[in-house]
């Protein structure tokens, strides 16, 4: 009877600890959330670019805003166990991306999966991002256009503002 007693105990224990168990997504939203504040770095022509990343809706979204002349807004919520992307792009649609597992916790890759507002599969549009924390003051940030079948990329090396 003992051996039972430890089996269903064990049992208990396990499937308790799967229930707690905190998804790979969910993770990688928490770790995202460090990114809470604001950020600064150059463009691709020298020009500075602001962004801040907000932790908002009662910590069930983050909301990161590119700052500048064509200002965007990306926000990032749980999906079940899926981590998305909505990215509202200054072009006028709405792409939205998946987060794969971070093998690191700390790089974060976002693969197009649909998008509102987008006239063909190959028009302009955000289709990639990663991002990658570096240290608790420093990220970049690679995001990958797709026009028509040419893809372009852009990579945002973002320091803390003090």
């Amino acid at each position: 009877m003992k051996p039972v007693r430890i089996a269903i105990t064990l049992l208990f224990v396990l499937l308790t600890s799967a229930a707690f168990a905190a998804s790979a997504a969910q993770k990688s939203f928490e770790e995202l959330k460090a990114l809470d504040g604001s950020w600064e770095s150059k463009g691709p022509n020298g020009e500075p670019v602001e962004v801040s990343y907000r932790v908002t809706s009662n910590g069930s979204a983050l909301m990161s805003e590119i700052k500048g002349k064509e200002n965007m807004i990306s926000m990032f919520n749980l999906d079940g166990d899926r981590l998305l992307m909505t990215h509202y792009c200054a072009v006028g649609n709405q792409p939205r991306m998946v987060a794969g597992p971070s093998p690191d916790g700390k790089t974060f890759t976002f693969s197009f999966l649909d998008a509102t507002n987008l006239a063909t599969p190959d028009a302009s549009h955000m289709n990639h991002l990663v991002i990658s924390r570096l240290d608790a003051n420093h990220h970049t940030e690679e995001w990958v256009y797709n026009d028509h079948g040419k893809e372009m990329k852009e990579v945002f090396d973002l320091w803390r503002k003090k």
